[in-house]
């Protein structure tokens, strides 16, 4: 009977041209991968600064595998803290700005478990339509009224706390740089209606750590409000080429967490190797602005060039570059023909993004040449004329 039901709801994702399979590269990530036996140029990745292979952090890695071995062998609370965790933790909150820092296993880990400990029943949730899942479940999992207001739209959120009930316990929350868009939050009003209404505000900064601001310290340095937004969190997934996810605030607010976080409390500490990785890529990151230098020229390069073959774009400003096609049939055509052409670049269709809105969500690194962007430009132009798009 299970069984009968497996195969019933696979049917129905295979009709709907939603249905996922894996897709396994065959070489490290980079600007060229090996896929089913062949090289293509990688347009589908989050190391942005390409720091996932960079000597240093490899050596890193290695070396705290040597030393620690390759398992913590407990939660952090019993004795699964090592030198690397201590050491990461010490160099995100430096490097942020902010007096303490906790390090959790995984961005998901992080979202559903740290937004419970900041609301609960009686309280009131609002949150961008568009947040990533873990932030959605954090929420639901919180046990608050939730309530979501559109995308970006600053005058949508003050009408609902306006309605809420005088001093009520409300959280707003937000991506800081949105991972399916590529836009960013208005953060400066988000503040302000914040600190207007006595709200809290929590930003995920997954995809804004190491790339945006002045010295890649994220969108709230991007936006100058450091000193406004107490706590946040982010990723080492992304643009610092590890694993894991960190919270960054002050050392109440960590010790905290420390304390009533339960994925925290309850998962078995990060891998020392994982740790000592994130820790060397905060040190290429300050010292080699360069990086983002080329990233941010190949982001406009890409950027121009899909505009210019007549793509539509979701309103971007970052190196996530989605093109829009709607129809989820038409993305996954759109994406094989890619592949087909030598550029893997995968589809996305709901429920990752909302109905009617499936797309290809091109990301550019720091690592890609401009002989390689053209060369993706031409077969994202045979792909797009194959598939009716052009």
């Amino acid at each position: 009977m299970l069984t009968n039901h497996f195969r019933t709801t696979l049917q129905q994702l295979t009709d709907q041209s939603v249905r996922r399979s894996l897709s396994p590269l065959e070489s490290a990530t980079g600007p060229i991968v090996s896929h089913a036996g062949r090289t293509v140029i990688l347009l589908s990745s989050n190391d942005y600064l390409g720091l996932a292979t960079h000597p240093e952090v490899v050596q890193a890695a290695i070396e705290a595998t040597e030393r620690y071995g390759t398992g913590s062998g407990a939660s952090r609370l019993v004795s699964g803290t090592l030198p690397p965790h201590t050491s990461l933790e010490a160099a995100l909150a430096k490097f942020k700005g902010t007096d303490a820092s906790l390090v959790f296993g995984a961005g998901y880990l992080a979202n559903v478990g740290v937004i419970p400990t900041l609301i609960d029943r009686g309280g009131l949730i609002i949150a961008d339509r568009l947040c990533h899942a873990s932030l959605i479940d954090g929420c639901r999992l919180s046990r608050a009224d939730f309530r979501v207001f559109r995308h970006g739209d600053c005058a949508h959120l003050e009408t609902l706390l306006r309605r809420r009930v005088s001093y009520r316990s409300t959280l707003i929350i937000t991506e800081g740089l949105f991972s399916m868009d590529g836009d960013l939050a208005p953060l400066s009003d988000l503040v302000e209606l914040a600190e207007r209404y006595d709200a809290m505000l929590y930003v995920d900064d997954a995809h804004g750590t190491g790339i945006m601001g002045a010295t890649g310290r994220g969108t709230i340095e991007q936006f100058d409000l450091e000193g406004r937004i107490p706590f946040h969190m982010g990723t080492l997934s992304k643009a610092l080429g590890s694993y894991g996810a960190y919270v960054v605030g002050s050392n109440d607010c960590v010790q905290y967490l420390l304390n009533v976080a339960r994925p925290f409390i309850f998962t078995t500490a990060l891998p020392p190797a994982m740790a000592a990785a994130a820790s060397a890529a905060i040190t290429v990151v300050e010292r080699e602005p360069e990086r983002r230098a080329r990233l941010w020229a190949n982001r406009h390069y890409l950027f121009n060039g899909l505009r210019n073959q007549g793509f539509r774009l979701t309103p971007t400003v970052s190196p996530i570059l989605p093109v829009l096609i709607g129809d989820a049939a038409k993305a996954s055509a759109f994406a094989d023909r890619l592949l087909a052409h030598g550029v893997y670049a995968t589809a996305i269709r709901p429920p990752t993004v909302p109905d009617g809105t499936s797309r290809i969500r091109f990301t550019v690194t720091a690592q890609h040449t401009t002989n390689q962007l053209d060369e993706a430009l031409q077969a994202v132009k045979l792909a797009g004329r194959e598939t009716g798009l052009l």
